[in-house]
Parts: C-alpha cells; sequence; structure tokens
C-alpha cells in the first residue's frame, strides 16, 4: 500500500494539475467515482489510486481498469488526499482521448476514438507508453487506435465563447453528452475542459464525445458551417423564440460567457439569433441551463425528422 506522502509519484501526479503538463503527457487528473467509471468504461485509465474502501466499493471501476491494462495502486487515505483533495477515494491518471485532435478532422470524419482490444503493448494507432505521470512499467492492454474514417456526420455541436467557470463547463458538457451532440468546442480564452474540476463536473461525459479548444469563434464559424452546421446564437435579445426556431437541420448552438454573453463577433457570425422566453421572474438562466434546453430541442426536432414523426408543434 502507497503511504509515503513525500513520494515523487505523488509529485509528478500533481503536475497534471497544470494545462501545459496536460497538453505535454497528453493526460488528464480524473477525481472521483463517476468520471474514473467513464474514464475506465472507455478504456483510458492508466493508474488508478484508490483506497481499500473505494476499491470495495467500486470494484467495477477497478475490473475495467485492469482490463484494459491500466494499474490499480492501493494507498492510503491521505495519499489519496494528498494528491487530490476532490478524490473522494479514487483518482486516476487516465490517457486525454482528444489530445491532438482538430476541428478539422472531427467535422470532416478522419478523425474518431478507434475500436481497441486487449493486445501485448501494442495496438493498430501505436504503443501502450509507461505513464509520463507515474513512471508505471507498460502492461498488457489496449491503447486508442489511430486516426479511422467515421461515417457518422456530425449534426449538432456546442460552441461555448469565452465560458470560464468549471463546473459550468463540465455540466454543459454533460448536457451535450445528453443531447447526443457529436462535439463540444471550448472557444476564445475559454476554461481548458482538460481540468480535472472540469471533467469532475461532467460526471465523466468528457470521456464520450470529442471536446476540443479553438480560437475565436470568428475563426471556426466558417469551418463549421462548411461542414453543413447552420451556426444558431443563443442570445438573450435573439430575433426569434427557441420554440419558434428552425431546428431540424445540422446545427452548432453559440453560447457566450456567463455574465456577459455572446460576443459582437459571435453573433455576427450567427446564422440566426435564438432567445429562451423567461415566463417567470428569473432575470436569467444558468448557461449549462440554458444550453441543455438549446440542446435537447436540437435533439428533438432532429430525431423527430429522421424518424419522419411529426414534432409536435405540427402535430
Amino acid at each position: 500500500m502507497l503511504t509515503n506522502l513525500a513520494s515523487d509519484r505523488i509529485k509528478r501526479i500533481r503536475r497534471l494539475a497544470k494545462a501545459a503538463q496536460r497538453r505535454a503527457d497528453g493526460q488528464v487528473l480524473v477525481e472521483g467515482a463517476q468520471a474514473c467509471r467513464e474514464a475506465a468504461r472507455e478504456g483510458l485509465v492508466r493508474d488508478l489510486y484508490l483506497t481499500a474502501a473505494a476499491a470495495e466499493t467500486h470494484p467495477e471501476i477497478v475490473a475495467a481498469t485492469l482490463a484494459s491494462g491500466g494499474y490499480q495502486h492501493l494507498a492510503s487515505g491521505e495519499y489519496v488526499r494528498a494528491i487530490s483533495p476532490d478524490s473522494q477515494g479514487l483518482v486516476a491518471v487516465a490517457q486525454d482521448p482528444w489530445a491532438g485532435w482538430s476541428l478539422a478532422g472531427v467535422l470532416d470524419g478522419t478523425l474518431r476514438r478507434a475500436e481497441a482490444t486487449p493486445s501485448c503493448g501494442v495496438s493498430a494507432g501505436g504503443s501502450f507508453t509507461p505513464s509520463a505521470a507515474t513512471g508505471a512499467e507498460p502492461g498488457v492492454g489496449r491503447v486508442l487506435g489511430g486516426p479511422a474514417r467515421n461515417t457518422a456526420p456530425v449534426t449538432l455541436v456546442a460552441v461555448f465563447e469565452q465560458v470560464r467557470d468549471p463546473g459550468n463547463a463540465g455540466t454543459a458538457i454533460r448536457a451535450a453528452d445528453g443531447a447526443g451532440a457529436g462535439l463540444v468546442v471550448f472557444a476564445d480564452q475559454a476554461v481548458d475542459p482538460t481540468g480535472p474540476k472540469v471533467i469532475r463536473a461532467s460526471a465523466g461525459s468528457y470521456f464520450h464525445l470529442p471536446v476540443l479548444r479553438t480560437g475565436p469563434v470568428a475563426e471556426i464559424a466558417e469551418p463549421l458551417q462548411a461542414a453543413g452546421l447552420r451556426l444558431m446564437g443563443a442570445d438573450a435579445n435573439g430575433s426569434v423564440r427557441l420554440e419558434e426556431a428552425d431546428l431540424e437541420q445540422p446545427t452548432a448552438w453559440l453560447f457566450g460567457n456567463e455574465a456577459r454573453g455572446l460576443s459582437g463577433a459571435a453573433t455576427a457570425a450567427s446564422d440566426k439569433t435564438v432567445r429562451i422566453p423567461i415566463y417567470g421572474r428569473a432575470e436569467s438562466l444558468n448557461l449549462a441551463m440554458a444550453a441543455t434546453l438549446c440542446l435537447y430541442a436540437s435533439a428533438a426536432a432532429q430525431k423527430c425528422l429522421r424518424e419522419a414523426d411529426p414534432c409536435p408543434s405540427e402535430r
């Protein structure tokens, strides 16, 4: 059992709290049972640190980690808290599934998560290397494959401009995942979506769909439109009410900063701006709540179109 709170291992892992280190290693720090569970199910956990009590409570996380070639490390509660005070008894170092991905690659279908099976150190996409954060030895297991053709087009995208709050960002990722979006983008100096607090707030949804960080919305508007996506800006002063908007076609929703809303550039880039009506006395809606309403409205409209079933408003 790991107990040395002054170990170099802890110091190396804690470096993943810094965005530059996460980018350099292509790894993320995952806190809490739900986020660790989803990372393990996706075969991404390289090293799982947990107390004996957590191992007994969450055997499925341990099993999924070991099945995909990861490592289990039993540790004292103090040791796990030294890695992350928000760990709740378990924390993981996981491969970032979207490291090195590009907006163009997602939109044109040349990038996707490739299926991988257990192998002796090598898979179709590359080799299984030791964890940079822990110095663990290579093991038998799967790794993510390299770029592969994705035949399913992206028809629903969520773009968050200058969103700064990690909790809002993580909840928004979770909402996009629930609505079946194919891509989430954090644009123009937004919070780093690879941060532990964002991944924790996403309840593991970070590992389910591509989550990218880009420059200003003005720079990505054209590629999104070229991919056949209509840009819909969520704005309190939007020209169309949400329930009146035509949402059946492929859509990229643009959401602005928590306090300031969409920038002028993002509003100008929008094909249409949409407002969510307030029926009660609330001054406004939380960003993640507004994103949930808009994304689910699009998902429902697109589902009606696919199934050739008149939507409720048309019946």
